[in-house]
């Protein structure tokens, strides 16, 4: 005789349901893991208790892929809702309180994160003592997917983002050089023609880099080149310091922002040229997800950081 007892209500914690939420949107355990800091095993084992506590299934596993199934799909979009609203919540009282303390993380792309940020975030702690700075620093197209994802509330990159999902705000100018070492052929040159530039050996950065973005988009358009497909590409290296160093090393040139080797430049370790007739210049963007609340240290950090740049572009 089936039991007359009332079934127990669905019942479930806050925690549970952002533990799901990142499953559903990373599709891995193990990625959802390190994005909540916990064990992959603590993970699995928080699921089990949510589908027990719901009473079905809510993922299925295919393969290395992990989707929701119907009730899944059902369950994540009222978790994206309440966990919204919890954010939500977090941020009127922070404003209403007037906290300015706590983290904000942020990522920025190679040039910015790595010769313009860190001195400026040094300033920013000095006005907020309290508040923790995490950096991390990738390629244009790392930033922009972290953005997305909500790992950073904030990015700095070296080329306008055209995602949806992201507003773009100009920072600060910049323009790239040819770099060639002191004992180059061209070192005692002001600018090299285009052609020139097909014959040498070439050091690039690598496919997601904004700099070389830049760069192609200039080549192309104003320069009515070839791709830089064509040029001798000897290596690719991942960050402006490893070019830097495979430039002294006699490797062959690159194409660098004027930060990047302004301390080799007045060294007179490496010369920097432009291109005949043409001006490689871009700027930095501040990127945000438009479809979340900033926090009161994001818009913190975000009003510093135009403040700094507009009187950085006013200088002469």
């Amino acid at each position: 005789m089936p039991s007359s007892r009332p079934r127990p209500s669905i019942d479930f914690d806050l925690r549970q349901l952002e533990i799901f939420q990142k499953v559903v949107d990373l599709q891995s355990f193990s990625k959802a893991a390190d994005a909540v800091f916990l064990a992959q095993a603590s993970v699995s084992e928080r699921i089990a208790s949510l589908e027990d506590a719901v009473g079905t299934r809510l993922l299925d596993r295919l393969g290395r892929k992990v989707v929701p199934t119907k009730a899944g799909e059902l369950l994540y979009k009222h978790a994206t809702l309440l966990l919204g609203m919890k954010r939500t919540a977090s941020l009127e009282m922070e404003n209403f309180l007037g906290l300015k303390q706590g983290e904000i993380h942020m990522g920025g792309s190679t040039i910015p994160g790595e010769y313009i940020l860190p001195k400026l975030i040094g300033r920013f702690r000095e006005k907020f003592p309290l508040v923790s700075v995490t950096l991390a620093v990738g390629d244009t197209v790392e930033i922009e997917k972290k953005v997305v994802e909500g790992d950073f509330e904030l990015g700095i990159i070296g080329s306008k983002s055209t995602h949806r999902s992201l507003s773009s705000h100009e920072l600060w100018k910049d323009e790239l050089f040819v770099a060639v070492p002191a004992s180059h052929p061209w070192a005692e040159r002001r600018e090299v023609p285009v052609k020139k530039l097909y014959e040498e050996p070439f050091i690039s950065r690598e496919t997601g880099s904004g700099t070389l973005q830049i760069m192609e988009k200039h080549l192309r358009e104003k320069a009515g080149s070839k791709e830089t497909a064509s040029f001798n590409v000897v290596a690719r290296f991942g960050s402006s310091t490893a070019v830097k160093e495979g430039i002294k090393a006699g490797m062959g040139f690159s194409i660098l922002s004027s930060r990047a080797i302004d301390t080799e430049l007045k060294t007179g370790i490496l010369k920097a040229l432009r291109v005949t007739r043409l001006s490689m210049e871009r700027s930095f963007y501040l990127i945000k997800d438009r479809r979340r609340i900033a926090s009161p240290l994001c818009r913190a950090m975000t009003d510093f950081l135009l403040a700094s740049a507009k009187t950085e572009n006013k200088a002469p």
